[in-house]
């Protein structure tokens, strides 16, 4: 097989929550394979520092996601890259835990509207423009543990997750055969600002380890090879999957 099948040379891709933690480890990984790459957040701070430290390729742009204009947002990325998005990675997320009878509701709204509605309303909006120029696409999600199976206390972050799994299927069903990818990889345990409260807690943490085959918890740059090969032609006939990349967590 070449390597030629995973260069993403001349391509624009745009990672929502790109400025720290998974989504930085994966503009970083798209970038080092020829990708333009914006990387997207709220935090001004963190997207230049990100661009500062991943090189030329990176392109720090400073936005909210979860707002409601997606044609004025994705106006702003393809300002920022000089043109058409080729990929988005969805990796901007939100994470409440309350157990579910106290659950707030307005901690679910905020979960909902970021990890779900924001995914699904930028993708609509990529997709649209790429079906109606017969541009090729690949749209990465960015699922979970929780994708596939419970964990206590993250009602709204578990159904978000399965969600994202249902949007995978559903857009790679209306899409793929027009020249639109949809897959989305699922995170087992990474050390990230998300995770902290979990990592933070000794007895949940020994718990977690014991539970994972291989032994040990991923780091972030571990997902960048899932993602190049995803949004490469190295997966040209790969779409509507969820990529488990959790050290064999759901697999045991």
């Amino acid at each position: 097989m070449s390597i030629e099948l995973f260069s993403l040379a001349g391509r624009r891709a745009v990672v929502t929550g790109g400025g720290r933690g998974l989504g930085k480890a994966i503009a970083a990984g798209l970038a080092d394979a020829g990708a333009t790459v914006a990387v997207v957040s709220r935090t001004s701070a963190d997207v230049e520092a990100a661009a500062d430290e991943l090189g030329e390729r990176v392109v720090p742009l400073a936005l909210d996601v979860a707002g409601d204009d997606a044609a004025g947002l994705v106006d702003a990325m393809e300002a920022a890259l000089g043109g058409a998005i080729d990929v988005v990675v969805h990796a901007a997320g939100v994470q409440h835990r309350q157990p579910a009878e106290e659950f707030a509701a307005d901690a679910w709204d905020r979960v909902v509207r970021v990890n779900l509605t924001a995914p699904f309303r930028l993708s609509q909006e990529i997709g649209r423009r790429q079906l109606a120029t017969e541009r090729a696409g690949s749209h990465i999600f960015i699922g979970s543990l929780t994708s596939l199976l419970s964990i206590p206390d993250v009602a709204a972050y578990t159904a978000t997750k399965s969600g994202v799994f249902g949007l995978i299927r559903t857009l790679s069903t209306e899409w793929s055969g027009r020249g639109i990818r949809v897959n989305g990889i699922g995170p087992g345990y990474f050390r990230t600002a998300l995770t902290e409260a979990v990592f933070s807690d000794e007895e949940r943490y020994r718990k977690m380890l014991d539970r994972i085959p291989m032994g040990r918890f991923g780091n972030p740059q571990e997902l960048a090879g899932t993602a190049v090969f995803l949004a490469s032609d190295a997966s040209s006939y790969t779409t509507g999957q969820l990529l488990m990349v959790d050290g064999g967590w759901t697999a045991s």
